[in-house]
């Protein structure tokens, strides 16, 4: 994965550097910031830190720092957003924007609510309009050619709002195979979210002239959605209230789109950078391990002066991102091995210590990248766009309009060598697909054999059964307890997947990227409650995925041979994410 993905090539594409080498460019080339804004003397001591925060692989940034820090390219950022408003310069300029940022490795949203409804009249020209829909195919074909070019495939979130007049058309975009490239998702408000569950109307408003286009049923519409993400893990939702009241510069807009994995809900224009610490390497050493919560206090310190460090030495792909990136220097600060950490604790997934465990870790990982932050600003100045945000109100000087963020780490939580984001375990072997071609990798989870020896138990029992199915539930011998603390995905019912998710959306002012894994034979009405308890419990997205509703997904269940020692959630980076 490391050469494939991240190695800087030669002119005949193989690989020019090795691991070392891509740390100390990496290291290097973030330190730089901190000769701009200090002294040598201070860039010398902090590339050396960075150097061994990553080399540990205590902490890893998105894959875009890695693979273009210390480059020609320079661009950092994992998560755009980028406007597009209704006439043909925008949509097109966007396009060439979106062409930009994905050649640098980064992926890109998009509010399309703005675009006129199909079948509009078009005064300048006398024709048609054709719709979002339409345009988003032109988006979805060029990321395709994009993708062609090079190591990293290209993803966008294509979201529009439930009140517009082409909803129907756009929850259906994906039943046919269509936009491979796209993520999408419903943006929908409370208010919807209550007619539907009220047996309300839901007023389709024309984006122009903000007149009713025709009325039908809330639960209509929301049963529509529902029954199209059964089917193919498409629309997810957005809830734009819950969203906006985080939002730290309403002044410059409400937010309306977020990244393709939607942790990152951002103005147009807007970039994040995100980067992730590795819970499995923030425990106590011993035979009862604990959370080592001085060491992820540090970790944290360091990680938020990196990617701040980051911000300002990035090249943005345009001026206007530039200007709205330095202006609020938003990052995102997560984790990534959840599940391994709580296998080595002794905590199963699906449990209220999880959850208690989750919000508190959250809480002293939130708490110290709020005080690295403000320790930046009183060092370094507030984000420019501070007089105007909701800090100035009550006097809070802080360096990043947005700290922290849970992305599902797909690849650099491959190299880190343990589970994905904050997913549990997909399954204990499968055979994972090569996004970029080649015979599929069979793995399995190194976690068995660790968990299955300290308590006595040959592990050699059990991986026929694991090897089978994908999990303990076929080995009949396996103790209840031990099936329980390594239970998978499909495992977990949608409520435990839900409640961790809210307990670390509590503790993050970003947003968390999550998938509830359902299985296959799992109803319509069961993907209706996931949308509305997520709703409920305040988060602000939602996705599901069936188990085998999408042809070639990247995660299947089972292995037929020996594997590799790595676990990876079914959710992935924009390499990966649901395509």
């Amino acid at each position: 994965m490391l050469e494939a993905r991240y190695l800087r090539r030669d002119p005949g594409g193989g690989a020019c550097e090795t691991a070392e080498e891509l740390f100390e460019r990496v290291a290097r080339a973030v330190a730089r910031a901190e000769l701009l804004l200090g002294s040598a003397r201070r860039a010398a001591r902090r590339e050396a830190e960075y150097h061994d925060l990553l080399t540990t692989l205590d902490f890893l940034p998105n894959s875009p720092t890695l693979l273009n820090a210390g480059t020609s390219l320079g661009q950092l950022s994992a998560c755009f957003v980028l406007p597009v408003a209704d006439n043909m310069e925008s949509i097109f300029g966007a396009l060439t924007d979106m062409a930009i940022v994905q050649r640098t490795g980064g992926g890109t949203g998009f509010a399309f609510s703005h675009l006129r409804p199909a079948g509009d009249p078009i005064a300048s020209s006398g024709g048609k309009a054709s719709g979002p829909v339409s345009f988003m195919g032109i988006f979805d074909c060029a990321t395709e050619h994009i993708r062609q070019g090079g190591r990293r495939r290209g993803a966008n979130m294509g979201i529009l709002r439930a009140d517009h007049p082409d909803i129907l058309e756009f929850i259906q975009a994906k039943r046919d195979g269509g936009l491979r490239n796209f993520n999408l998702s419903v943006s929908v408000t409370d208010g919807f979210m209550r007619a539907a569950r009220a047996g309300g109307p839901c007023e389709l408003i024309h984006p122009g002239t903000g007149r009713t286009v025709r009325t039908m049923p809330a639960g209509e519409l929301f049963d529509t959605i529902v029954t199209a993400a059964w089917a193919t893990g498409d629309p997810g939702m957005l809830f734009l209230d819950r969203i906006n009241r985080d939002n730290p510069t309403p002044s410059l807009g409400a937010i309306e789109a977020t990244n393709p994995c939607g942790e990152i809900p951002l103005l147009g224009h807007e970039a994040c950078t995100l980067g992730s610490i590795n819970l499995a390497h923030m425990l106590t050493e011993g035979a009862a391990p604990a959370l080592d919560t001085l060491k992820l206090a540090r970790t944290t310190h360091l990680a938020v002066r990196f990617l701040d460090d980051v911000v300002e030495v990035n090249r943005s792909p345009t001026p206007e991102i530039a200007r709205m990136s330095r202006g609020n220097r938003k990052i995102g600060l997560g984790v990534m091995g959840f599940a391994e950490m709580l296998v080595r604790l002794g905590i199963p997934y699906q449990s209220d210590e999880a959850v208690r465990t989750a919000e508190s870790l959250m809480a002293c990982l939130r708490e110290a990248a709020d005080g690295a932050s403000e320790e930046l600003a009183c060092e370094r100045g507030c984000f420019p766009n501070w007089a105007t945000s909701v800090f100035a109100a009550s006097g809070r000087r802080i360096r990043n309009a947005t700290r922290t963020a849970i992305a599902p780490t797909g690849t650099i939580g491959i190299l880190a060598g343990t589970s994905a984001g904050i997913e549990p375990l997909f399954a204990l072997a499968y055979r994972r697909r090569h996004t970029l071609g080649g015979e599929p990798l069979r793995e399995v989870n190194p976690l068995v054999a660790d968990v299955a020896r300290a308590r006595g138990i040959d592990p050699q029992r059990l991986l026929a059964g694991i090897m089978e199915s994908g999990s303990l539930a076929g080995v009949p011998e396996c103790p209840a307890d031990l099936r329980r603390l390594l239970a998978t995905a499909l495992e977990i019912g949608p409520e435990g997947h839900l409640r961790i998710q809210a307990s670390f959306q509590r503790q993050v002012d970003n947003a968390v990227s999550k998938t509830v894994n359902l299985p296959e034979d799992t109803g319509v009405e069961a993907v209706a409650e996931v949308y509305r308890r997520a709703w409920e419990l305040g988060l602000k997205g939602i996705t599901v995925y069936r188990y085998g509703s999408r042809p070639g997904q990247v995660l299947e269940l089972g292995a037929d041979e020996e594997a590799f020692h790595y676990d990876h959630a079914a959710r992935c980076d924009p390499m990966e994410c649901r395509i």
